[in-house]
């Protein structure tokens, strides 16, 4: 028999478990679906750490400028407001539920990454911030006794009635069969998608269902364009791209081509603290001018102890693979790192799709705009996965009983095969990478898009569905913006042109259009 429940959120990251514990606060039951451990989530890998305005020095008003000029002219103000002002009311609070942000003699860290104009970024032994934010919120979680995690329940397809979300389809984990539950209101906090590029910093987890899933049930998507590359992961021969912490660089880590040569002079007079985008992208042109497969990151004029002490997960990752990172130069190349675009929603978490909210990384609030900056994400998922929990409280009158339903109406397909087929995964990963990577043209987007039309075509499963989808989506949207901006850079329209500065809306069953915001 189906379980039914008040209210379903999807991940447990950050915004996941942020908007569960909003929901049990009111005494709610809730539902927390994740496709691996509870703990598994780009929240966890998260090293750099968590901007906010806590320190003397700093103001609401330049978080908010400096997010804004990251953001290429495109992120939406008024979310960028709400981000910068309610989240230092929600970064105390984590305080208060026992976050541990190093400290020096009693007093917060603050650290400095690229495009901030202030040290405002807090950190958790040293490189692990996600990691703690994480462990603090599983334990806030646990204290509700009304929340009920779901822990390798792959979520397969949400489930509509008569034009609502009133549940999902999931994979029973024990039995590997389909499952079905039905809430009042389900909340989306599946995370990004950079598992869809060859090279990508994300855990396995980072395919993008959530964004599949809501699209077939007619939610809108914005600014699927706008990938951000990280421009630092390890390029060591069998070793995974481990992300290299913007922060390193904050702390005063130069890049240098193969020759040794400091580089970023001949790109940006910001050097190594330029956007991330600007510096993927010239990184990209050193490695091409030099036919070299990586670059260098300098941190040798840097206290060996100090950096031990500053990223120990970092230092003992490289260790692993041979490397000391307070006497050698480490090899680096850009990878897939965040999505700006995803789930258009509103304020609230709100979608297009009554009952449906999203909040993290899946959705797109206008926060980011063409290029997230730095730091800016776990505190994104924190506030406005807060904010999703409280709307979706909106809906606690709501009744619906299973015998009125419809479980096959509006859902993406029924049971799967077991993840995504490794042949067609593999294909599209590198389709991505060498066609909708960092540098972008037409003909080579319109080939892509092509290949992926013709892989769709020939009967997947759901789940393969579902990535495939995600990859033409991403790949239809960096066809249609004809200019550079932000995280999307067109080699045919490298400069950035005022008449395309509004948001791509996507909806099935119809064209791209334009909106002049993210919020509806």
């Amino acid at each position: 028999m189906a379980k039914v429940t008040d209210f379903i959120v999807i991940g447990s990251g950050v915004a996941g478990l942020r908007a569960s514990v909003a929901l049990a606060e009111s005494g709610a039951d809730v539902t927390v679906l994740t496709k691996d451990k509870a703990s598994e989530s780009n929240t966890e890998y998260a090293q750099g750490g968590v901007a906010v305005v806590l320190s003397d020095d700093d103001n609401a008003e330049l978080h908010e400028g400096d997010t804004l000029v990251a953001g290429a002219g495109l992120c939406d103000e008024a979310a960028v407001e709400v981000l910068v002002t309610e989240g230092t009311r929600y970064i105390k609070q984590l305080i208060d539920w026992g976050t541990e942000f190093d400290r020096e003699a009693g007093k917060l860290i603050f650290t400095q990454e690229a495009a901030h104009s202030r040290r405002r970024i807090l950190h958790a032994h040293g490189d692990s911030t996600g990691k703690e934010i994480v462990r603090s919120l599983i334990a806030r979680a646990g204290a509700e006794p009304t929340i009920n995690l779901l822990p390798f329940s792959a979520t397969e397809s949400l489930i509509i009635n008569d034009g609502r979300c009133v549940g999902v389809r999931y994979l029973d984990p024990i039995l590997r069969a389909p499952r079905e539950v039905f809430a009042k209101a389900v909340i989306l906090c599946t995370g990004g998608a950079g598992q869809l590029y060859q090279h990508t910093t994300n855990p396995s987890v980072a395919t993008g269902d959530g964004m599949a899933m809501a699209y077939r049930v007619g939610a809108d998507m914005a600014d699927m364009e706008f990938i951000q590359f990280h421009p630092t992961a390890l390029s060591v021969e069998g070793a995974p791209r481990f992300l290299l912490s913007e922060a390193m660089r904050g702390e005063g880590g130069i890049l240098r081509n193969v020759s040794g040569e400091r580089f970023m002079e001949r790109y940006d007079e910001r050097l190594e603290l330029a956007p991330r985008d600007i510096v993927s992208r010239s990184i990209v042109a050193e490695m091409r001018r030099t036919g070299s497969r990586f670059v260098y990151l300098d941190m040798m004029a840097l206290d060996g102890d100090f950096l031990r002490e500053r990223f120990p997960k970092i230092d003992e990752t490289c260790r692993y693979f041979g490397l000391d990172i307070s006497k050698q130069m480490l090899p680096v190349s850009p990878a897939s790192h965040y999505c700006m675009g995803g789930v258009r929603t509103d304020l609230w978490g709100r979608t297009t799709v009554p009952g449906l909210y999203a909040a993290g990384e899946v959705a797109c609030t206008g926060v980011h705009g063409a290029n997230r900056l730095a730091s800016n994400s776990l505190l994104e998922g924190l506030v406005f996965g807060a904010r999703a929990g409280e709307a979706a409280l909106e809906n606690e009158s709501i009744h619906m009983p299973i015998s009125e339903m419809d479980p096959s109406a509006g859902s993406s397909g029924t049971a799967s095969e077991q993840g995504i087929a490794t042949a067609v995964r593999k294909r599209v990963k590198r389709l991505m990478w060498e066609r909708v990577g960092i540098l972008r043209e037409r003909v080579s987007l319109k080939r892509a898009i092509s290949e992926l039309e013709q892989i769709a075509s020939s009967g997947l499963s759901t789940s393969s569905a579902n990535f495939v989808m995600l990859a033409l989506l991403v790949s239809r949207a960096a066809l249609w913006r004809e200019e550079s901006r932000g995280g999307h850079f067109r080699s045919d329209f490298p400069e950035s042109d005022p008449s395309w500065r509004v948001h791509s809306v996507q909806r099935i069953g119809e064209d791209i259009s334009g909106a002049d915001t993210v919020d509806f």
